[in-house]
């Protein structure tokens, strides 16, 4: 079997599809559409979200919107990089399983305050991170 194809300068550096949004836009609004139907009708949330999230890997919709957002000017940029950082994305998981553990203990109040403090210490975390790239 050759393998020199996978390789090769031209498939490696292949120029960005024209017309993409033609497609992207339309499975954008079908996404919109079956949530905002799942919540009208009150189906499982765990299956809908479960759905959505291996849609959206499959046909690349949450990549596009994406670099949608990043096309906005001076804002756009920091958004995404915001969005990319795997610290967030730890804390915020963190903070999931921290609450998951409390609600099976019986601590629901205390799991609401706290998870109020971990919004604000994200959004805190956000704030700064791009007033930091404009100052």
């Amino acid at each position: 079997m050759d393998q020199k194809h996978l390789f090769d300068e031209k498939v490696i550096i292949e120029p960005p599809k024209r017309g993409a949004w033609k497609v992207m836009l339309p499975l954008s609004v079908l996404l919109v559409v079956f949530v905002v139907l799942a919540w009208h009708f009150n189906w499982d949330a765990k299956a809908v979200t479960a759905g959505v999230l291996l849609f959206g890997i499959v046909s690349h919709v949450f990549a596009w919107l994406i670099g949608i957002i990043g096309l906005v000017p001076f804002v756009g940029p920091l958004i995404v990089k915001v969005l990319s950082l795997s610290f967030i994305w730890l804390l915020n998981a963190i903070g999931y399983l921290v609450s998951f553990v409390a609600i099976k203990r019986g601590y629901s109040k205390d799991v609401l305050t706290y998870r109020g403090l971990t919004v604000a210490l994200i959004v805190g975390i956000i704030i700064g991170y791009v007033a930091g790239h404009f100052i």
